[in-house]
């Protein structure tokens, strides 16, 4: 959160100029009146000190401040995306780099990848199953990690990989 101008209720402030040059510890009111003579606002960039620091900013850039941060709040807001991606125990070559290259391009992109393996018999097929995915979570190490461990089932297997921030 942003507190320009007036919302300012400390009595002194450290104040820092248009250049971003020092001015010391200023009062309020003549911190004020130095915003409105150069025509720029008085913003406070943390409430955690005291006296808090303040910088004179053009009011242009006060907004552009202010708009980057309601995005940046409004952003981390919105739950992480999931992705499925379905792959079979008997995936060629060509088309596991292509898939590998998908998953790394979501999980670069912030979203949360599901990986499972379909199966049709049990036994033989369900263990090439957890083999692909412990590959495919080998080979996008450094990209994601996984949320849980690889769940095997009748049906096949199946590991959700969280992006690393």
């Amino acid at each position: 959160m942003m507190i320009m101008d007036e919302q300012i209720k400390a009595s002194e402030v450290w104040l820092t100029g248009l250049d971003g040059e020092d001015l010391g510890i200023v009062s309020r009111e003549e911190a004020l009146r130095m915003a409105r003579e150069h025509k720029v606002s008085l913003v406070c960039t943390s409430l955690m000190s005291s006296p808090p620091p303040c910088r004179l900013i053009s009011r242009s850039a006060a907004k552009q401040d202010m708009n980057a941060q309601k995005r940046e709040e409004k952003r981390k807001e919105q739950p992480q995306k999931t992705k499925e991606i379905r792959l079979t125990p008997h995936i060629e070559e060509h088309d596991y780099d292509t898939k590998l290259r998908q998953i790394a391009k979501m999980l670069e992109s912030g979203s949360a990848v599901e990986l499972t393996v379909r199966v049709q018999g049990k036994g033989k097929e369900s263990q090439q199953a957890k083999a692909l995915l412990e590959r495919l979570l080998a080979d996008l190490k450094g990209k994601g990690t996984k949320e849980t461990g690889i769940q095997v089932s009748g049906k096949g297997a199946a590991v959700k990989v969280l992006p690393i921030e």
